[in-house]
């Protein structure tokens, strides 16, 4: 693959370093909130439900980027550990809402806890003070490169 000519060396290097870091990073995070009886996806699923009322299968599978009949079988493992709930449409009784149980909640929020400490944890003992404030920083400028 051939690089961008009008891009700057340094613009390439940031580029990957910060793909490869955000990436391995991000395994890490999850790695350390990692539940014995959910995959990966589940626990996906049921971060993304702790952000929404109620959502149909169909609309989970297109958030996650899986195919509906996968989704079905995700949200049936949850139902199954007692963590989600499939309730009727109050608009459209043919379709079935997908909403985290008392359980479910309690879960998602165990599992955030566990990830911000890990991830405090690290910073305060591989970190100076001044490297954390080095990292407060580096966060704003990549921050402000979400913003169109």
């Amino acid at each position: 693959m051939r690089e961008n000519p009008s891009l700057s060396p340094s613009a390439v290097e940031a580029s990957r370093e910060v793909r490869a870091v955000i990436s391995r990073l991000r395994r890490r995070i999850l790695k350390a909130s990692e539940s014995e009886d959910m995959t990966l996806g589940q626990a996906s699923v049921l971060a993304r439900l702790a952000d929404k009322g109620g959502v149909t299968a169909s609309e989970l599978a297109t958030s996650e980027g899986v195919r509906h009949q996968s989704m079905t079988a995700t949200v049936a493992a949850l139902a199954t550990l007692g963590l989600v709930e499939r309730t009727p449409d109050p608009d459209d009784g043919r379709r079935l809402l997908i909403k985290l149980t008392a359980e479910g909640r309690r879960r998602v929020e165990k599992g955030r806890q566990a990830r911000t400490e890990w991830l405090a944890g690290r910073l305060q003992d591989r970190c100076t003070e001044e490297e954390r404030r080095n990292v407060i920083a580096a966060m704003a400028v990549l921050e402000r490169l979400t913003h169109d």
